[in-house]
C-alpha cells in the first residue's frame, strides 16, 4: 500500500526548510514585512554535507518512481529549500535519464538531481569596508542566507518570488559584490549591490540592494582567483566537452588534469520534439570573456529565465554561451540548460582559475580581442 506520511512527520522532515509554507495561506502584509525585516542565519542541520531541495520534490518509499506492482512510491512532496542531512546515495531507477542516484534519508529516498549538496561554513564578518576600497566580493558558504530588500522590487526573479510566495535568498556557491556594512539588531549585515556599485560587474542586473547576515559569506581573497598551472604554455591548455556523455575534461598537452560532469543545452522543445534552439554549439571555441559573477536574464515571461549572482563565468561563444556554476540543480549528466555549460560552483571556480585570460579580484572581469585568444574549448558530439 502506498503509505502517506503524517503532517507532523512532514514538518519534521522539512525542518529548516519551507515545508510549513504548504499549510499557511498567503498574507501580503506579512510577506512584505518579512521582505523588509532583518534576518539572522537560521539553525541548519548538523551534518558535514547538507542537501537542499532545489524545487518541490517527492520523497519516496524506494529509489524508484514506482514499485514492483507499478504503484507510485511518493510519500509526500517536500517544498523547495527543505534541508536534509546528506547521508549516502544509492543507485535506483529513473526511466530515460542518466542520473539514477537517490539520496537516502531516514524518511525515504529523494532523486539526487533535485538536491544541491551544500555545507554550513559560517564566517566571522568584518565590521567595515577595508579602507580605500569600494567594496569586496563574497561567496555564500552556508546552505542559504535570507535577504532583506532595500528599496523597491525591480527584477523578474524577485517578482516571481512574490508571485510564488517564496522568500528571496542567496544560495551556497553564489558570489556577490558587497558595498556596505552595518550593525543591525546585534549582528553584522552586508549589503549586496546587484549592480556592483556601478563598476559594471552586474551585467543584466536591475540595480537592487539587499542586506543579509554577513556570517553567511566568505570574503574572497587573491588566493580564490589565483591562476592554476600558470607556468604551462596557454597554447597547451585545452578543454574538451562531450555533449553526448555530458562530460568536461581539461588537458595540459596530452595529460587530463581535470574532469567533471556537465549539463549542456536542451535538444528537445517543450513538446518533446527535437530542437536546436537551446542546444550548446558544437565546434572549437575560445575563452574570451571571464567575469566573477553575473546576472543571467534572457527571454520573456513565457520562455525566459532570470537568475542573479551566477558564479565563475567563462564565456566561450559570442552568443553568450559560458561555462558557469549552477546552484539551482544537481542535474549534471543531463541536457537541461539554455545553451550554457552548467557545472557545480566548485568546478566552475577551478575552470575559471585554470583558463586564460587570468583574472584578479581588482579586475573582476576581463575580455580578450583578436588576435589575442584564450583557452581552446572543443565541444564535441558523438554521432550514432
Amino acid at each position: 500500500m502506498n503509505r502517506k506520511i503524517s503532517r507532523r512527520d512532514f514538518l519534521k522532515v522539512a525542518g529548516a526548510g519551507l515545508g510549513a509554507l504548504a499549510f499557511k495561506p498567503f498574507n501580503v502584509d506579512a510577506y512584505y514585512e518579512r521582505l523588509y525585516s532583518p534576518k539572522r542565519l537560521p539553525q541548519f542541520p548538523a551534518a558535514d554535507i547538507i542537501g537542499r531541495l532545489v524545487d518541490d520534490t517527492d520523497i519516496r518509499s524506494r529509489p524508484s518512481p514506482i514499485d514492483a506492482n507499478g504503484v507510485d512510491t511518493s510519500l509526500a512532496v517536500l517544498k523547495a529549500d527543505t534541508l536534509l542531512p546528506w547521508t549516502r546515495e544509492v543507485v535506483g531507477s529513473v526511466p530515460a535519464l542518466t542520473n539514477q542516484k537517490y539520496l537516502q534519508t531516514e524518511q525515504g529516498y529523494i532523486w539526487s538531481s533535485r538536491v544541491q549538496p551544500t555545507r554550513n561554513l559560517p564566517n566571522a564578518p568584518i565590521m567595515e569596508i577595508p579602507g580605500g576600497q569600494p567594496g569586496f566580493w563574497a561567496e555564500i558558504t552556508v546552505p542559504y542566507v535570507e535577504l532583506t530588500l532595500e528599496g523597491a522590487a525591480a527584477s523578474p526573479w524577485l517578482k516571481d518570488h512574490y508571485d510564488y510566495q517564496f522568500p528571496p535568498r542567496l544560495y551556497y556557491g553564489q558570489v556577490v559584490w558587497i558595498d556596505r556594512i552595518r550593525q543591525n539588531n546585534g549582528f553584522t549585515e552586508y549589503r549586496w549591490n546587484e549592480d556592483a556599485n556601478g563598476h559594471g560587474y552586474g551585467y543584466g542586473a536591475y540595480g537592487e540592494f539587499f542586506w543579509f547576515d554577513g556570517a553567511g559569506a566568505k570574503i574572497l581573497t587573491d588566493e580564490d582567483v589565483k591562476p592554476i598551472s600558470p607556468n604551462i604554455d596557454p597554447n597547451e591548455k585545452k578543454i574538451v566537452v562531450n555533449v553526448t556523455y555530458q562530460t568536461l575534461s581539461c588537458f595540459e598537452g596530452n595529460n587530463e588534469v581535470f574532469f567533471c560532469r556537465v549539463a549542456t543545452g536542451k535538444t528537445l522543445d517543450k513538446y518533446g520534439e527535437p530542437s536546436d534552439e537551446l542546444a550548446t554549439p558544437v565546434g572549437d571555441m575560445l575563452t574570451h570573456w571571464k567575469i566573477v559573477s553575473k546576472n543571467m536574464t534572457a527571454g520573456d515571461t513565457q520562455a525566459g529565465y532570470s537568475t542573479p549572482a551566477v558564479p565563475w563565468n567563462t564565456f566561450i561563444h559570442g552568443d553568450g554561451i559560458a561555462i558557469h556554476g549552477a546552484f539551482w540543480h544537481n542535474d549534471f549528466g543531463e541536457r537541461r540548460s539554455h545553451g550554457c555549460i552548467n557545472v557545480t560552483p566548485e568546478d566552475a571556480k577551478w575552470i575559471f582559475r585554470w583558463t586564460t585570460p587570468y583574472i584578479t579580484l581588482q579586475q573582476s572581469e576581463q575580455r580578450m580581442t583578436y588576435p589575442e585568444h584564450g583557452t581552446i574549448v572543443s565541444v564535441k558530439e558523438m554521432k550514432a
